[in-house]
């Protein structure tokens, strides 16, 4: 949308930016007409086209230039521009005309064809026959040749430019019926290719569609309905069975049971209470729920969802730029081909001159690389869509890429292979202080820590309704533990490391590696400089973890690592009920990053964390991907692939759905090659007619369109 922005110099020009959207931009010559026809604009600042989008994205001087003036201008190269926000001007009748203008062409064709070959017409066919050619020639070719005029003017070759040469080529060597053949065809497919790509447009905009307009808000004590832009931050809304969260909140009332399935793409749903956070575009089951309002707008989870997937759909993968680059060098080349095919023969060696250039213009045809141009944003839009619609974020074709490409897999423990909720095992005195008593030293110290280890020592002392004694003196230490002073005794919780650092003599070792050795985290309690005993807490395994590490095995992953600050023993347990190739265990933020670094020389490697503790190591690896980042706006700007749920198994889904996408490009990409290929051995030797070569190019671009919309079927 257009955001005039404040005066920045003396002259109070106007910096503004505007979104638009372009209908009839379906492939890269329709992009190079926009950028030329806009480009001379005074004031135009900056300009970027997202072809599978269809979005125009602008940079302008509002002192200078209008929005209508450059909708105007595009308007000019047969193509329709509006603001985004805005929606379309008209009823879309230039779609409706050339369907049916296309539809007449066809009927004339055939009733040029029952003419010629109806003998009791007389000799009166023959004029009738092609004036009905004619006519079918110039319906169809009404928007073609206003679009060749246009490009024709910006010094852009286009298949329109082809197609208009080609036609004109027909009708001068008396092909009649070859002419209205090639104009129908080539105005059908571009129909069907429009539809198609239409298809893997939409994939996205269901998302769009998720939010209400409409929300019910509690005001003054009364419900009434209003539109949901116009509900703020602390704004109470009334959500009914079976109605859609209209904007991200807490639950202040009532319970339900939300399908999160928009968001996480879990299909089961959950249940919400007062306190619990719920999402724009989440269904809610049965019960009410009164929720207030915490993000609005773009704010909002399912926004910003929208917007990062729409973003990456921008971005390029480092072989679309290749296809591009080839196909800046194809359509030249092949020109000049022709230009030698219809002038070397009859030349050099007095062949006839008719038939060269009918072939010369078989070669125009087959010049314009659309299907291979569009061969690889099509895919990877259509897999961007279907990852996001199962929960998977992806930020853009190049880590599609990476991803394809990983060998190895490195795990942070807690909170990815484990649960993230602790639970207190065990609590083994060593000096005789009685279990209760120990337990209560150790959740009063913890009880003004927000650490989960210390979270679940103190949920335990509530279970076996403990009363806690203020702590005071409290202090942290990051990656060891606390100090605090209780009852008048001083208090030492923590791991190994902190009870080297407060000089306390070790004991109790061997309690501490049984409990180890099955899995348990080991917390130290000190009184008064003496080890009093252990709790032990354990983080469970997801349920899908073993199988999840089974399935990447299966999609070619050669090493999976575990990177843990956790014990030796720990994670060696851990490791061992996981089968991982290696554990890395007492690792700080930097030590992660080291070994994810040397992970790298055995292939791409994946890291797979929280998006913030992890956040070196996630960086160093070739993909980052952050777990349950549905709840975290962190995790979701430092990711390279955010999974939106804590299911594990997105991961494996993930790496399949990469490895088919790149195998779904590689395969358009050879089609649209191979027919190409094909075609122009085939229009230099003679054998490809112009209504053939027509079929090989619209063709191949519905083809690998429809190739590409597989993958939004991939589960």
């Amino acid at each position: 949308m257009a955001t005039p922005q404040s005066p920045v110099c003396a002259s109070c020009e106007l910096h503004a930016e505007a979104v638009f959207r372009v209908e009839g931009m379906d492939c890269n010559e329709e992009v190079v007409i926009l950028e030329r026809r806009l480009r001379p604009l005074a004031g135009l600042e900056a300009l970027s086209a997202d072809l599978m989008g269809q979005r125009l994205h602008v940079s302008y001087d509002a002192a200078k230039l209008s929005t209508a003036a450059m909708v105007d201008a595009v308007g000019q190269t047969g193509m329709r521009m509006w603001l985004e926000h805005e929606g379309p001007g008209g009823s879309g009748t230039d779609v409706q005309v050339r369907l049916r203008l296309t539809a007449g062409a066809g009927a004339a064709i055939a009733l040029a064809v029952v003419l010629r070959a109806w003998p009791a017409a007389g000799a009166w066919t023959g004029p009738a026959s092609v004036a009905l050619l004619l006519a079918a020639t110039v319906a169809g070719g009404i928007f073609p040749f206003r679009r060749a005029l246009v490009a024709a003017r910006t010094r852009a070759v286009d298949i329109n430019v082809l197609m208009v040469v080609a036609v004109t080529g027909a009708l001068a060597l008396g092909e009649w019926l070859e002419a209205a053949s090639v104009v129908f065809l080539f105005a059908l497919a571009q129909w069907l290719e429009a539809r198609t790509l239409e298809r893997a447009r939409q994939a996205i905009r269901t998302l769009l569609d998720l939010s209400p307009q409409e929300a019910i808000v509690r005001r003054g004590g009364a419900d009434e309905r209003v539109p949901v832009e116009t509900i703020g931050v602390g704004d109470v809304v009334v959500v009914r069975p079976g109605d859609k969260v209209p904007l991200d909140g807490r639950v202040v009332d009532g319970h339900g049971d939300v399908n999160e399935a928009p968001i996480t793409g879990e299909s089961l749903p959950v249940d919400k209470g007062p306190g619990d956070e719920v999402y724009a575009g989440t269904i809610n089951g049965r019960g009410a729920l009164e929720i207030a309002v915490t993000r609005v707008g773009r704010d909002t989870r399912l926004a910003r969802i929208i917007h990062l997937v729409e973003a990456a759909q921008g971005q390029r993968a480092p072989v679309q730029a290749f296809v591009d680059r080839f196909a800046r060098v194809y359509t030249p080349v092949v020109i000049g081909l022709a230009a030698l095919v219809a002038v070397v023969p009859p030349l050099a060696a007095g062949a006839d001159l008719t038939v060269w250039f009918y072939r010369a213009l078989v070669l125009l045809v087959i010049a314009c690389p659309c299907a291979l141009v569009i061969s690889t944003p099509v895919s990877i839009v259509s897999a961007l869509s279907a990852a996001a619609r199962n929960g998977v974020l992806i930020k853009g074709g190049s880590f599609l890429e990476r991803l394809a490409e990983v060998r190895a897999v490195a795990f942070d423990k807690t909170g990815t292979l484990t649960r993230g909720e602790p639970r207190v095992t065990r609590v083994v005195p060593i000096d005789g202080t009685e279990e209760a008593e120990l337990l209560r030293y150790a959740a009063a110290a913890e009880a003004r820590s927000e650490h989960m280890v210390a979270r679940a020592i103190v949920a335990r002392a509530g279970e076996l309704g403990i009363a806690l004694p203020a702590a005071t003196a409290f202090e942290a230490t990051t990656g060891m533990g606390a100090d605090a002073e209780v009852e008048g005794r001083h208090v030492v919780i923590g791991n190994d490391g902190i009870l080297a650092a407060r000089g306390i003599p070790a004991a109790g070792g061997d309690v501490a590696d049984a409990l180890r050795r099955e899995g348990n985290s080991v917390v130290w309690v000190a009184l008064d400089g003496r080890v009093a005993g252990v709790v032990a807490v354990a983080d469970p395994l997801r349920d899908t973890a073993r199988e999840t590490i089974e399935m990447l095995r299966a999609y070619g992953v050669r090493r999976v690592a575990m990177l843990t600050g956790d014990h030796a023993l720990t994670a060696r347990a851990v490791a061992g009920t996981l089968r991982l190739d290696e554990e890395h265990h007492g690792l700080l933020p930097e030590q992660k990053y080291a070994h994810v670094v040397a992970l790298r020389g055995r292939g791409a490697v994946l890291m797979v964390g929280d998006g913030v503790n992890d956040a070196p190591a996630l960086a160093a690896a070739d993909v980052g991907v952050a777990m349950g980042a549905a709840g975290s706006d962190a995790a979701l700007e430092t990711a390279d692939v955010a999974l939106m749920s804590d299911e594990l198994l997105k991961l494996p889904y993930a790496l399949r759905l990469a490895r088919a996408t790149v195998r779904n490009i590689k395969t358009n990409v050879v089609v649209s090659l191979v027919l190409k290929a094909v075609f122009l051995v085939m229009a230099t030797t003679g054998t490809a007619t112009l209504w053939m070569a027509v079929l090989a190019d619209t063709g191949a671009s519905v083809v690998v369109v429809a190739n590409a919309l597989r993958l939004l079927r991939t589960k």
